[in-house]
């Protein structure tokens, strides 16, 4: 068989997404998840959902989105679909300068002044659990100086997906590349069978509890539970400006009074009504 034939059987196999579906499920998941999904979003919905219509049995996207929006499917697919759509990409000490700030300027004041309060931390679009799993090194490096710091983590996403691979914490060794060598023999255990493979040990894993939370919807299902830090990092610039408002105001009304916001380097605060000042660049406190 020739390589021209294997491509257009490869082709064949592929299905295209019409204007009509694309605009039906792009209109969904903003409407319902904040996320944007302009049209030059359209090859990557492809790619990301052919084999899910292909599954399914299916030959036209028309035909999936009608099983999809049915009762059955939203019972059994929508999901799937929306973990499927959104993108998970985080590293373990993404953008490191805020850590530094954690462990050199926010916790030696914290220690000094809060000693018996719990430190409440939330990481809100946590994604396979990079973030938190920084996090929790990092307090457990500082509470080997400080031994008072009492903390607790809770981590969320929208997709359950991610959170069950967080929940999990078996990353490769190249994902952890950049932890510090001390903080692998520390916080990992190797595989035995795949020594590719390195899982969180059990004693830190349990220490992070995980919640599914879709940032739009008009509660975050937290009782009214304040936070002393929320990270959502990365997370913003996938919603319009006016929906990045009205999460960041949500956020508000879930801190303690002066507690911080860390957003992503991409991200900004820029023009909006919110309550919060600039301590650092991408970090706020609640005023």
């Amino acid at each position: 068989m020739t390589e021209q034939t294997n491509t257009s059987i490869e082709s064949s196999l592929f299905i295209k997404m019409d204007d009509e579906s694309f605009l039906r499920l792009s209109s969904y998941v903003t409407r319902e998840y904040g996320i944007k999904l302009p049209k030059s979003k359209l090859s990557m919905l492809e790619s990301r959902l052919n084999k899910k219509v292909k599954s399914l049995g299916m030959t036209s996207y028309k035909q999936f989105l009608e099983y999809l929006f049915s009762e059955e499917g939203k019972q059994a697919e929508l999901f799937h679909v929306i973990d499927l759509i959104t993108t998970n990409k985080t590293d373990f000490f993404r953008e490191p300068d805020h850590f530094k700030f954690l462990s050199g300027n926010f916790l030696p004041d914290w220690v000094q002044h809060e000693q018996g309060r719990q430190l409440r931390i939330w990481s809100a679009g946590c994604s396979t659990g990079e973030e938190p799993y920084t996090l929790l090194m990092v307090m457990e490096e500082f509470r080997r100086r400080y031994p008072q710091l009492n903390y607790s983590i809770h981590a969320s996403d929208v997709s359950m997906r991610v959170i069950q691979s967080a929940f999990q914490g078996i990353f490769t060794m190249d994902k952890i590349g950049v932890v510090p060598p001390e903080m692998k023999r520390n916080y990992f255990l190797r595989s035995k069978l795949q020594p590719d493979l390195v899982r969180v040990k059990p004693e830190y894993r349990k220490k992070i509890s995980y919640k599914r939370i879709n940032l739009v919807d008009e509660s975050f299902g937290l009782n009214c539970f304040d936070y002393d830090i929320i990270f959502c990092r990365n997370v913003l610039i996938y919603f319009d400006k006016a929906t990045q408002e009205r999460i960041i105001r949500k956020f508000a009304s879930h801190l303690s009074r002066g507690g911080l916001l860390f957003i992503g380097h991409s991200e900004s605060m820029m023009g909006m009504d919110v309550p919060f000042r600039q301590l650092k660049p991408t970090i706020y406190q609640l005023q």
